[in-house]
C-alpha cells in the first residue's frame, strides 16, 4: 500500500479535464486493483470503477521513489486492453 503521494499540476489538470473525481483517484492510489509496468520505468496503478453509471479502468501513471509522484491520470472504457488477467 503506497504511503503519501504527490499529484503533479499536470495530473490535477488531467483529472479535472477527464472528469475523474479526486476521491476516485485517491482510492486507486491507496488500494489499486492492479499495479502494472508502464513506459519509462513508471508504474500504472489502476482499478475498475464506475463513473456516471459506466465502468472504466482508471489508470494513474506514477513514478515510485520515496513517495509516489502521479504524472498523469486517465480513464478508459477499454477494460480488456488495460486490465491484466495475470495478476
Amino acid at each position: 500500500m503506497p504511503g503519501d503521494y504527490r499529484l503533479t499540476d499536470h495530473a490535477r489538470e488531467e483529472a479535472a479535464r477527464r472528469s475523474i473525481p479526486l476521491d476516485v483517484l485517491d482510492n486507486v492510489l491507496r488500494d489499486p486493483g492492479q499495479i502494472v509496468d508502464a513506459h519509462s520505468g513508471r508504474k500504472a496503478y489502476q482499478s475498475q470503477v464506475e463513473i456516471d453509471g459506466k465502468r472504466y479502468v482508471v489508470r494513474a501513471i506514477v513514478e515510485e521513489t520515496d513517495s509516489l509522484t502521479v504524472i498523469t491520470v486517465y480513464r478508459t472504457s477499454r477494460i480488456k486492453k488495460y486490465w491484466s488477467d495475470e495478476s
